[in-house]
């Protein structure tokens, strides 16, 4: 029996309920490959770039120019992920915080080239945003640079929540040498 390309298509994890084009407010998560520390080094709570991470970080602030509908909040790149706060509006800026969806916990969703994107969705963005960095960092010869396929993502429920994941945000270098994805680092 022949396998179809569908055969290997992994199955989004998205709510079939949510509109990831909506404008909402999500935090997220985008790993490399087998977490491996491409981004550079945290020192004394302080994230020194590498090259790649330089990358990494140019891209993430051009997300919202090159995008209308998307505005940024607070990130934090560390060595081999990245946690960031993405608005997607209606093509203005947006203080719309929460959808009075059920709370949920943090989720896993497929970047997969297979899986169809709606445009200027979530999985949309996050998929070009790793394109492109990843074109960038394979023009400088570092092609073992690799992220993983998924991505995690958590709707954001209003100011509480909203002040808690800034807080995880801003203290993650600080608290890096007990973060799960340390080890992978020495």
């Amino acid at each position: 029996m022949h396998k179809t390309i569908n055969s290997y298509r992994i199955e989004s994890n998205r709510l079939k309920s949510v509109d990831y084009a909506f404008p909402n407010w999500f935090f997220v998560t985008i790993c490399t490959e087998n977490h491996k520390s491409f981004f550079g080094n945290i020192k004394s709570g302080n994230m020194n770039y590498s090259s790649i991470g330089e990358i990494v970080k140019e891209e993430w602030w051009l997300t919202n120019v090159v995008r209308k509908n998307v505005d940024l909040d607070e990130f934090v790149i560390m060595p081999n992920h990245i946690h960031g706060i993405v608005i997607i509006n209606s093509g203005g800026k947006s203080d719309f915080v929460g959808s009075g969806l059920p709370k949920m916990t943090q989720r896993v969703i497929s970047t997969d080239t297979h899986v169809t994107l709606k445009a200027n969705s979530l999985g949309a963005i996050i998929g070009q945003f790793k394109s492109v960095c990843t074109k960038r960092i394979h023009s400088l010869y570092h092609n073992d640079f690799k992220w993983q396929p998924n991505y995690y993502e958590h709707i954001i429920r209003g100011q509480k929540d909203l002040e808690r994941i800034r807080n995880y945000i801003l203290q993650n270098p600080s608290k890096w040498e007990k973060d799960k994805f340390y080890m992978n680092t020495i």
